[in-house]
C-alpha cells in the first residue's frame, strides 16, 4: 500500500481498492463508483435495519476525511462517497442540525 492510499484506508477497502497500485487507477475507479452510485450498499459493519451509527459514522468520516486531506493540500474528491452514504442514509434534519453545531464549535464527534 502506498504512502497515498493510507490516508484513507477504510475507504479503499471500502471501495474494494486496498490493492491498486495508481493513483491514476485508485481516481478512475472512485469516480466510477461515484457516477454509478444509487444508494448506500450493504456495510458488513453495521448489519441490522437500525442505520443511525452508519449515518452517524458516515457524516463522521466525511469531514475527517476532507480535513485530512484538505491539510495536505491534496484533492478531496475521495472523500465524496462518504458524503454520498450519509445524505442517502441520514435525515437532512440531523445533517442541518450537525452543520450548524459544527459551524457553532459544538458539535459532539472529534473530527
Amino acid at each position: 500500500m502506498t504512502h497515498k492510499h493510507r490516508q484513507a484506508p477504510a475507504l479503499l477497502s471500502y471501495l474494494g481498492m486496498e490493492n491498486d497500485h495508481t493513483e491514476v487507477t485508485m481516481a478512475e475507479d472512485i469516480k466510477t463508483k461515484l457516477e454509478n452510485y444509487r444508494t448506500a450498499p450493504f456495510d458488513a459493519r453495521f448489519p441490522n435495519q437500525n442505520q443511525t451509527k452508519n449515518c452517524w459514522s458516515n457524516y463522521l468520516d466525511f469531514h475527517r476525511c476532507q480535513k485530512s486531506l484538505d491539510a495536505k493540500g491534496q484533492d478531496t474528491m475521495p472523500c465524496d462517497w462518504y458524503k454520498r452514504v450519509y445524505k442517502s442514509l441520514c435525515p437532512m434534519s440531523w445533517v442541518q442540525k450537525w452543520d450548524d453545531q459544527r459551524e457553532e464549535g459544538t458539535f459532539p464527534g472529534k473530527i
